[in-house]
């Protein structure tokens, strides 16, 4: 799951140059822990980084102000967690996010226009899906990443209000910890997510829990307000 690397990045795991971004192709990709990860004006590029980050959902860490957030987000009436109620528009803030990022570095971003259009078909044929924090109506953060069976891959984020990226990325902890799904693939190590818990593992070890997670039934993706219990016991703020 992006946050400050991109594909001029020194990064060991570079496979392959070409092919295409249909959908059968994604599923094979990742499904052999391979994705796609490139700039305008380069040829898809395929990755498989060795080694991989990943987060453990039961090591997840919440540190005490996203606690707080997430506690007042849970309890509001204006705030609410929904899945696959807007995966376009989280794409497109997503790329409008790392462009906004990178503004005079000259990378831009790897969300590229044929990017974009392949996960969007990707959602549709029900294997991408986003985690949309909302607030009064507005879509203020959120996440999309691609689920095979019980295997889940995280792709990148977003914010427009503070925490909002870091709530939704909560909440798929405990839709996971509730779904027996252990492992979210953030694909390569920052900072920010080794503060949350993420680890690394090593691109072998990794691709076994692919074969094993992939096979195993897909769970129903919406999120029930129940699953913060995972998380957080209810209390009052």
């Amino acid at each position: 799951m992006d946050e400050a690397w991109g594909p001029d990045s020194p990064a060991c795991g570079l496979l392959a140059a070409g092919g295409r971004l249909d959908v059968a192709t994604l599923l094979a990709a990742y499904g052999n822990a391979i994705f796609p990860w490139y700039s305008e004006g380069q040829p898809i590029l395929w990755w498989s980084t060795d080694p991989r980050m990943t987060l453990d959902v039961a090591n997840f860490r919440l540190h005490r102000s996203l606690k707080q957030a997430v506690r007042r987000f849970r309890h509001s009436n204006e705030c609410e967690i929904r899945f696959d109620t807007a995966f376009a528009q989280t794409i497109e803030s997503c790329a409008t996010h790392i462009r906004g990022s990178d503004a005079g570095g000259g990378g831009g971003t790897w969300i590229v226009p044929e990017m974009v259009a392949a996960y969007n078909a990707l959602h549709r044929a029900g294997y991408a899906h986003s985690v949309e924090s909302w607030r009064s109506g507005e879509l203020v953060g959120g996440l999309y990443c691609v689920a095979i069976g019980r295997a889940v891959f995280g792709e990148s984020m977003f914010s427009h209000q503070t925490d909002a990226s870091k709530i939704a990325l909560a909440a798929l902890v405990c839709f996971c910890r509730a779904n027996q799904i252990g492992l979210i693939d953030c694909q390569q190590n920052t900072g920010h997510l080794a503060s949350m818990g993420a680890r690394e593992m090593s691109r072998a070890v990794f691709q076994q829990h692919v074969n094993i997670q992939k096979d195993l039934p897909a769970p129903c993706w919406r999120f029930d307000n129940l699953y913060w219990n995972q998380l957080l016991p209810w209390a009052a703020p």
